[in-house]
This record gives structure tokens, C-alpha cells and sequence, in this order.
């Protein structure tokens, strides 16, 4: 299996550092091709601008996801861009590193995400989305550090469900572009725990990468669920965190 993990921390003494190192060395281990992506390493440019294309059809005023699709068509994305799309067309597994700041990821990542899950090879016309996204056929994870405790994102805990905070990367970035999305890895509290639990924390996900390529998939929704009016279907019963059907009001 090929793995390609996007690694977003600005303290390389981080322990989110420890645990990126835990996963290229149990991954590589275990016979699987790793490429990590070290976002502050590389200096990754986040800021999407009319200067990521080679060509542009719009000269006059910037349309970025259009450029996007002239440049899938004809290959025109700047070298940086291009390498980080040939990494993740290479993988199987999409991993996302980092820690969890204002119930996402950090700037960087974000513009990672923006300039990378390009228009015409990503998503796009036709059709392409969801169970026909341009990355069908792949997963992806989210591996991340928190500065809260579990209970703080629990159902009716003070920061809301787990699932409900990250259904806009589960299901709006992974599964919009057709990846199957597994469980996140979390480790949580970390300036709140002491070396005893950072290294239970890392045990746990060396575990859990060993038995990667066997974990069932989180439940999503293909696009055959939805009817015209773009809603779910009659029947078609809630399986994401983002979806729920309308109560009548009394």
C-alpha cells in the first residue's frame, strides 16, 4: 500500500513530530510505501493565487477552481502544486497530520487542500463527487492532537460531538472527492498529559497503523441517495453526522 501523509506542525520537538515519526517507521515496517509531505519543512506556499497557473483563460479577473480545470486539462499547474497532485494520485491511504486548531486544521493545511484538490481532477462536472470523486478507489484519515479532554467532545460536551467538528473534513473535503474515509486517530489533552500517556498514545497508534489496511470505512452517502431536490431520498435513513432529517414543527 502506498501511504502519503500531509504533516502540519510548526515544532519539529512537537509531539506531533513523535507521532509522524511513529507512523513512517510502523508503516514502513509493515512493507508499505510512505511519502510524507512536511508542509513548514518544505515552506509550502498555503495562498492560492492567479500565479498557481502556468496559462490562465481568465487573465483579466482570477476564477481560481476554473483556472483549476484548464490547468487539469492541460497540465499547466506550477511544479509545486503538480508534485504534492502526483502524491496523492500515487496513494492509497491519505493521511492528514495535525493539531486541531479552531475546529480544523491549521492555515497551512487548509491552503493545502485548496491549491491540491484541484477542479477537473479532484472534483468537477459530470458528475464527479462523492462515489464518483476523482480519488474513488482511495481513503483517507484524519491523525490529530487536541488541547482538550475526550468529554469536551462528547455528545452534549462543551465543544459539540467529535463527528459533528470534523463532518466538514470527513465528508466536505474526503468524501466530496470521493475518498472512504476512516476513523480519526486523536490524541487528546496533550499539554495536560504526562510521558506515561504520550507513550500509551503512541502505542495505540502504532496499533492501529499495523491493522490499517483491514478497518472498515466510516458510513457515508453515494449520490444515488439524493433526488433531484438535492435532499435524501425517501427511506434513505441518516448515516453521517451532517445529516438529519427535518422535524415538523409543533
Amino acid at each position: 500500500m502506498k501511504v502519503l501523509i500531509v504533516f502540519a506542525h510548526p515544532e519539529p520537538r512537537s509531539f506531533g513530530r513523535a507521532l509522524l515519526d511513529c507512523s513512517v517507521a510502523t508503516l514502513t515496517e509493515c512493507g508499505h510505501e510512505v511519502v510524507v509531505s512536511d508542509l513548514y519543512a518544505m515552506g509550502f506556499n498555503p495562498v492560492a493565487t492567479g500565479d498557481d497557473f502556468t496559462q490562465r483563460r481568465f487573465p483579466d479577473a482570477l476564477q481560481y477552481d476554473r483556472e483549476q480545470k484548464l490547468s487539469s486539462q492541460r497540465h499547466t499547474f506550477t511544479p509545486d502544486i503538480q508534485a504534492e497532485i502526483d502524491k496523492v494520485l500515487a496513494c492509497d491511504l491519505l493521511i492528514l497530520q495535525f493539531p486541531l486548531w479552531w475546529f480544523s486544521v491549521p492555515a497551512i493545511m487548509k491552503g493545502w487542500i485548496d491549491r491540491i484538490f484541484v477542479n477537473g481532477t479532484v472534483y468537477g462536472s459530470g458528475g464527479m463527487r462523492f462515489d464518483n470523486g476523482g480519488l474513488k478507489g482511495r481513503k483517507a484519515m484524519l491523525a490529530f492532537t487536541t488541547g482538550c479532554f475526550p468529554e469536551m467532545m462528547e455528545p452534549g460536551g462543551l465543544l459539540g460531538q467529535r463527528d459533528v467538528i470534523l463532518w466538514h473534513l470527513h465528508y466536505g473535503t474526503f468524501g466530496y472527492s470521493g475518498l472512504q474515509v476512516l476513523q480519526p486517530f486523536v490524541g487528546w489533552s496533550i499539554q495536560y498529559t504526562d510521558d506515561a500517556k504520550r507513550k500509551e498514545y503512541i502505542d495505540q497508534y502504532e496499533a492501529r497503523l499495523r491493522a490499517i489496511e483491514h478497518e472498515d470505512t466510516m458510513p457515508t452517502h453515494p449520490l444515488g441517495d439524493f433526488g433531484p431536490d438535492w435532499r435524501l431520498k425517501p427511506g434513505i435513513v441518516p448515516r453521517t453526522a451532517g445529516h438529519r432529517r427535518s422535524t415538523p414543527q409543533g
